[in-house]
This record gives structure tokens, C-alpha cells and sequence, in this order.
């Protein structure tokens, strides 16, 4: 008898329980397989507990909006943006199966808020009401509970077995007591969200500086569904990519994802007002939040980075509203009514990110950076912003905002990453392929441990792709794998 699940066979396993995985174990079971679906952490749902919105084109939200979106031109834009990294054949089916995506969730319980855009992309983003925790939670897992799917928590698959070149047997643990057992299954689909969460991983496979950057995630990606596939053979491949979300404040003290709804973090790390190196000296048009991946690796430019904000600008964004938000977490235009008291709580409370300083030198002094070069800078800056023409960088006179009445505020600017994108190269079925390019029989991966959407880059543009590919790549593999089961049985 089996100590952990309730058989001891099932016709697909799914690791990892975010957008992705119940997708995947929903679908399967929609298509008549049984679904063992396992979640190493105490609670279902991963870093996609935190997302607000889906990638589409043609949905019938958009259509509702009278939003019409190219599925080709998204498609011809972000295989370009990637540097032809990402995968042509992957982003067309992803495109042309994304409006039929928002209506599945929407039949699985999901409701939605409406379709929007994201700094200056297309209106893709599907936001969907309660954010990713009640699509996971209170939709597709009940859904999936309905129809069979055996969802166990803090239970780990810790190895994959073959048979004559077929997925054969998954052990997994229970790390409540430690029992382990092996399970019997014909697929496997991986799902447990890439490796952002696993110190060595990133230090040995990405370029970022990881003292700098703060991981806003579920804390639970750290490479497990990598690490298996590999052993089996999988071609190592498209590591390296994070989703960077430009500037983010840091404080050890306090849980990073405590920041995503303060004004003060918006503020400080989303607008495009005024950043400054070590050495005192600008080095980007910082118009650059508006497309916030771009921003996080310009920041990775630089050893460090403070934005510097004036008592005017503060006391503008808290009557007019910022200039960009974060998210839905701080709308773009939101009347920042909770800004000052945020930095004055962050002063007085005297955390490492912030400094205040009623003049520039004193500010300098306190951030740690050249006086004579900030007042230069800030000189020069100031003259710009006087004739509406950034003579640096180009930066729409828009945003030319000038720092001249204190007190005068510093934030240290690190870099935030809400996930790593790839490791495990796939086929348009997101089969893992081998490093012969074929593929692994039974085994898939889904999400963010899958390749093909992105280059170096994420692609914000386009809002919600990230999740959008979870979601769809989830249904894709979750569908093949019953028809593989399906056509076995057949054979049988």
C-alpha cells in the first residue's frame, strides 16, 4: 500500500502547483487522465499567487474594449525583441491559442476586471480579479479536486526514472515525515518555476550581481525541475534570464514583497525623474521604467544607483498622481496620498535605503557620493530641465522635473526579479528535448522552466506573457500528455 499518495500509479505526475502546473493537471484530467499533482511548499500555488494579469490578443475582453491587437505583429515584435532567442513556432501557438486561454479560465470560475496596458505597451494585460492566488486557488485547483486530481502539499518529486526510453517511475518525498515512495506514471510535466531562489544557480548561471538583486517571488524556485531533467539527459539551455522590474528598495529587515504596494517604493524606483551612479553623474534617459526590464538592466550598468526626489515632485505625485505605476499593485496616475508619510516613517525609522538632507552636499554626503560631481550633475540637470531639453540623454521634456526644493531625498535603488525564465529546451508540444534535439518520451516542461519565449530580456511590452505562457503552456502539455496516455491505451 502506498504511504503517500492513494495509488500507486498514475497516467501523468505534475510538479509544482503555480499557474502552469494546475493548468497542466486540470487539462490532463479534463482529457481523462489521473492526475497526481504535487507542491513541495505547505500551501498550492507559487510566485503566480502574485500576478495580476494574462497576455491575449482577439479574447472576447478586448473585443468587448474594442482593443484589436495583430497576433502576427506581437508575434514578428517579440521573436525580434528576443534577438531570434525565442522560439517562432512557440509564439505562434501561444498567440493564436491566447483569447481561447481567457475564456477556459474564465469557464473554470476566473472573472476578470478588464484588459489594459503596461508603460508603453500593448493593451494584452488581462487582469483578472483577486490576483493569481484566487485563479489558483479558489478556480483551478477546486476544478481540478472535482474531476480526480490528487493534489498533495509538502511533497517533493526528488527523481525521475526510465524504462526502454520512457518516463517510468517518480519518487517523491513527503517532507512532513520524510517518507518517500516511488511512484508509477508514463508523463511527467515540470512545472516548478526556474531557479530564482537558488543562490548558486544564479551566481553560476546568470551575470547579475545577486547582492543587488531582491527577489519578490514565492520563494520556492530553485531549480528542482531543472535539476531532474538534466540528470535524464535534457539539454541544458536559455539560462541566465531573469524578469528584472527595474528599481526596487531593499531592507533586510523586512519581507521584499512588503515594497510591491508602497507608494514610497513606486516613487523611488518606477518613475522617471532623476537617477544618479556612484559617482554622482546620470547615465540613462530614466524614461527607461517604462519598459521595466529595460530598466533593470540599465541599472545593472552602474555599481550603484540612488534616484534623488525633491519636495516638489513628492508634493506633485501626491496631488496629480505618478508618472508610472507598479503594476496594479500602484496604478499609473494614482494620487500618491500615502507618499509622504511612507517617507517620513522610512526616515525616522531610519532604514538603509533612504536619506534626507536639506541641502545637496549634505545629501551627497549621506548617500556616499562625490558632492563636486553630484552639484554639477544636478547643475546641468537643473539648466535641462529650464530649457525642456535633456542635452544628456534625450529624455522627454515631459518628465523634466528640477530638483530644487528641499528637503531632498536619496534611495538607494537595487534591482528587483520577480522569476528566471528558462533551462529546459522544448518543442512546440513542450516535450524536453535531449541534447540530439529529441525528445524525452513522457517527460515536459511547462512555465518558467521551459525555453522559447524570451532572449535575454523579458518582454513587458506585451503584458502578461509570462504568465500567459504559464497558463498556456500548462493546457499544451497537460493536453498531450492525456493524448499520449489515450493513444497507448489504444495500442494496448
Amino acid at each position: 500500500m502506498p504511504n503517500i499518495t492513494r495509488k500507486d500509479a498514475y497516467d501523468v505526475v505534475v510538479v509544482g502547483t503555480g499557474a502552469a502546473g494546475t493548468s497542466a493537471a486540470l487539462t490532463a484530467a479534463q482529457n481523462g487522465a489521473s492526475v497526481l499533482l504535487l507542491e513541495k511548499g505547505r500551501h498550492t500555488g507559487g510566485s503566480s499567487n502574485y500576478t495580476e494579469g494574462l497576455f491575449a490578443v482577439d479574447s472576447y475582453l478586448q473585443k468587448q474594449q474594442g482593443i484589436t491587437v495583430s497576433g502576427t505583429d506581437v508575434l514578428k515584435e517579440e521573436v525580434a525583441y528576443s534577438k531570434y532567442r525565442a522560439d517562432s513556432r512557440i509564439w505562434r501557438n501561444y498567440v493564436d491559442d491566447s483569447a481561447d486561454t481567457v475564456k477556459w479560465l474564465n469557464e473554470q470560475g476566473v472573472e476578470y476586471e478588464g484588459v489594459q496596458a503596461m508603460g508603453d505597451g500593448e493593451a494584452t494585460w488581462h487582469i483578472y480579479k483577486g490576483m493569481g492566488n484566487a485563479v489558483i486557488n479558489d478556480a483551478l485547483i477546486p476544478q481540478a479536486k472535482k474531476l480526480g486530481v490528487e493534489v498533495l502539499t509538502s511533497t517533493a518529486a526528488t527523481n525521475i526514472d526510465q524504462e526502454n526510453g520512457k518516463i517510468s517511475r517518480v519518487t517523491i518525498k513527503n517532507l512532513a515525515n520524510n517518507l518517500s515512495e516511488s511512484v508509477k506514471t508514463s508523463s511527467v510535466i515540470l512545472a516548478t518555476g526556474g531557479y530564482l531562489n537558488n543562490a548558486e544557480m544564479m551566481s553560476k548561471m546568470t551575470h547579475y550581481d545577486t547582492s543587488r538583486l531582491v527577489t519578490v517571488s514565492s520563494g520556492k524556485g530553485t531549480g528542482d525541475g531543472l535539476q531532474m531533467a538534466w540528470n535524464l539527459g535534457a539539454r541544458k539551455y536559455g539560462t541566465g534570464t531573469a524578469m528584472l522590474f527595474g528599481g526596487y528598495l531593499k531592507d533586510p529587515s523586512v519581507p521584499a514583497f512588503k515594497f510591491m504596494s508602497s507608494e514610497m517604493n513606486t516613487a523611488a524606483g518606477q518613475q522617471p525623474l532623476l537617477w544618479v551612479n556612484e559617482n554622482g553623474e546620470r547615465f540613462v534617459d530614466e524614461a527607461v521604467v517604462y519598459n521595466f526590464s529595460f530598466a533593470g538592466n540599465a541599472l545593472y550598468t552602474q555599481n550603484k544607483v540612488f534616484s534623488i526626489l525633491d519636495t516638489a515632485v513628492i508634493d506633485e505625485m501626491a496631488k496629480s498622481g505618478n508618472f508610472m505605476g507598479l503594476g496594479v499593485y500602484v496604478k499609473r496616475g494614482q494620487k500618491m496620498t500615502k507618499l509622504k508619510d511612507e517617507i517620513d516613517e522610512a526616515v525616522a525609522e531610519e532604514r538603509p535605503f533612504i536619506f534626507k538632507a536639506d541641502t545637496i552636499e549634505e545629501l551627497a554626503q549621506k548617500m556616499g557620493v562625490p558632492s563636486e560631481q553630484l552639484m554639477q550633475t544636478m547643475t546641468k540637470y537643473n539648466q535641462d530641465c529650464e530649457l525642456g531639453q535633456d542635452s544628456l540623454f534625450g529624455k522627454d521634456p515631459k518628465y523634466m522635473r528640477p530638483i530644487n526644493e528641499g528637503p531632498f531625498y536619496g534611495f538607494s535603488l537595487n534591482v528587483g526579479a520577480f522569476c528566471t525564465m528558462g533551462g529546459l529546451q522544448v518543442n512546440p508540444n513542450n516535450e524536453v528535448l535531449n541534447n540530439n534535439g529529441q525528445a524525452i518520451a513522457g517527460l515536459y516542461a511547462i512555465g518558467n522552466d521551459a525555453t522559447g519565449l524570451v532572449g535575454d530580456t523579458y518582454g513587458p511590452n506585451m503584458p502578461g506573457t509570462c504568465v500567459g505562457y504559464a497558463f498556456y503552456s500548462g493546457r499544451n502539455a497537460g493536453l498531450h500528455a492525456a493524448m499520449t496516455v489515450s493513444d497507448e491505451l489504444e495500442d494496448n
